[in-house]
């Protein structure tokens, strides 16, 4: 039986799998609840290893990962949250007077065309 939580070319990533978050907002939450110690361990243990990443997760389709390379996807959406938090802000939360803890991330709805055919 694998025990893997993450592909196994990536294990050590796992000790950051609590980073692997279904939703923006969950992500977003796991930041601002996190220390830039925490954040900034994760944020170098991923960009260390993006690239692969994502040429492993190119291997299949979108909708039909299976269990450990969703979670290394996630993890991949979770950089994305973290990277403002290192680089551009220097603390989890960002400068500008907005409670980040009341936002919470609407789902994308097809909206239809204004051309008609």
């Amino acid at each position: 039986m694998n025990d893997c939580l993450l592909p196994p070319t990536f294990a050590e990533l796992e000790p950051f799998v609590d980073w692997s978050l279904d939703s923006e907002t969950e992500r977003l939450q796991k930041r601002l609840a996190s220390s830039m110690e925490e954040i900034r361990a994760f944020y170098s243990a991923m960009l260390g290893r993006i690239e692969e990443a994502l040429e492993h997760l190119n291997e299949f389709p979108l909708d039909q990962l299976p269990e450990p390379e969703q979670r290394l996807m996630n993890m991949t959406l979770s950089l994305a949250e973290v990277w403002v938090a290192v680089e551009l802000y220097r603390r989890p939360d960002h400068p500008f007077g907005l409670d980040m803890r009341r936002f919470v991330a609407g789902e994308a709805t097809s909206v239809p065309s204004p051309i008609q055919g």
